[in-house]
């Protein structure tokens, strides 16, 4: 959407293709985004004013289902059977959540008090953190890097985001929960963005949560249905066991289905990570192999 609006503000015209009937994508799910912690719904308003322009043709509710090149022009296919004819294409990949079940280590899916931490964007929507049971959480932890930068899953590459993710829905846990303890189980804090750094000091200095370097290894439940969290702390070289009353899994991302198939038959190259792959690191990071 960013992209569509610059492009018809320096007089390209564009066909804009949408897959669901509202746009927005992921970030109509999310509640405050970071750094700066806005409200989500601000920044989607600013992109449909972005893209309200009469270079603009939105089309929503459709799939494309690929995109083949004859000469120098591009013709790209949609799922109804109806075709675009472009100059040039910009793909804007998109991603799908890690499905967190794949972690049965975690008990996401088995047990009721294991959520996602997109779940729990919707419960901060909402205004309201509760339990299965509709009780309000008094200990709380959340797990770093759910499918990410894991062999055991396939995905060896570091998503990026899910660190500073975790910090600033840490601290939000703590203003809707002023009683509440937060504790974070990392392998690395990676926090590398404008302002990243900042907000995790804020975190510990003015929210008071508890960074815990270790990887979790077991979740189970007590006679007491609270969940039981196994993991070691790496710092002060011993295991861990801890009660908990709900556990957040900060769920990585994966290359979307529909980004998948796309690459398939618009032989699209991709990469290790199964993202789409640049033309060079260095010189063409946001180009395909294929000019235009």
């Amino acid at each position: 959407m960013e992209a569509a609006g610059q492009l018809a503000r320096s007089g390209i015209m564009v066909t804009l293709v949408e897959k669901e009937k509202d746009p927005g994508g992921h970030v109509r799910g999310w509640y405050h985004l970071f750094p700066d912690r806005r409200d989500s719904r601000e920044v989607i308003k600013y992109l449909k004013h972005l893209i309200d322009h009469r270079n603009i043709d939105f089309i929503t509710g459709a799939t494309v289902k690929g995109v083949d090149k004859k000469g120098s022009s591009f013709t790209v296919t949609l799922g109804n059977g109806e075709s675009i004819s472009a100059d040039a294409v910009l793909i804007a990949t998109g991603f799908d959540l890690f499905r967190s079940e794949r972690k049965e280590e975690y008990g996401y899916g088995i047990y009721d008090n294991v959520i996602t931490s997109a779940e729990l964007e919707v419960m901060f929507r909402k205004g309201k953190i509760v339990m299965a049971d509709g009780r309000t959480p008094a200990k709380i932890g959340m797990i770093h890097c759910v499918g990410s930068r894991d062999e055991k899953v396939g995905n060896l590459y570091c998503s990026k985001l899910c660190c500073v993710t975790a910090v600033k829905q840490a601290m939000e846990i703590r203003e809707h929960l002023g009683d509440a303890r937060v504790f974070c189980f990392y392998m690395d804090m990676r926090m590398g963005g404008a302002m990243y750094e900042e907000l995790y000091r804020e975190a510990q200095e003015n929210y008071g949560i508890n960074f815990i370097r270790g990887k979790v290894s077991e979740v189970g439940v007590n006679i007491e249905n609270r969940l039981v969290v196994k993991s070691e702390d790496t710092l002060a070289g011993r295991p861990l066991k801890m009660e908990l009353d709900m556990l957040v899994l900060m769920a990585g991302m994966e290359m979307s289905e529909a980004g998948k198939n796309l690459a398939l038959t618009s032989m699209l190259k991709t990469g290790e990570n199964r993202f789409l792959a640049s033309a060079d690191n260095h010189y063409g990071s946001n180009k395909s192999h294929i000019k235009g």
